[in-house]
């Protein structure tokens, strides 16, 4: 069979839920976080909101890039959490910053073969 017209897997529809998903919270995120900028709290979470609804638009399209600018996204709450807390030694404060976000970069660790696939596998005449 040719690659070209290779159908979509399970791993292929696992990919476009876990997108929608991540293209979600950063909906959340950008509405919470542009409130919170607003009342002159941290640019955080609109950045974050940004970066994740590109990713999740990414990730759905098919594209590879989308699977790596979460996983910046996840090391830039890392750093924002280590700067957010350095004042404590409680490490619980980790533990909501980081718990859902290392969750998802699980799944987009796991989901990123088949990412590969689909972005280097493109229909006949697509650019």
């Amino acid at each position: 069979m040719n690659a070209a017209v290779r159908r979509r897997g399970a791993g292929s529809a696992l990919s476009v839920l876990l997108g929608v998903l991540i293209a979600l919270f950063g909906l959340i995120f950008i509405v919470g976080g542009a409130d919170l900028a607003w009342l002159g709290g941290s640019w955080y979470y609109l950045i974050c909101g940004v970066v994740l609804l590109a990713s999740g638009a990414l990730i759905v399209a098919g594209r590879v890039a989308g699977a790596w600018l979460f996983l910046l996204a996840w090391a830039a709450t890392l750093l924002w959490t280590m700067w957010e807390t350095s004042a404590d030694t409680d490490w619980w404060g980790w533990l909501p910053r980081l718990f859902g976000p290392t969750l998802i970069a699980i799944a987009v660790l796991l989901v990123m073969p088949a990412l590969r696939r689909r972005d280097t596998v493109r229909p006949l005449g697509a650019a």
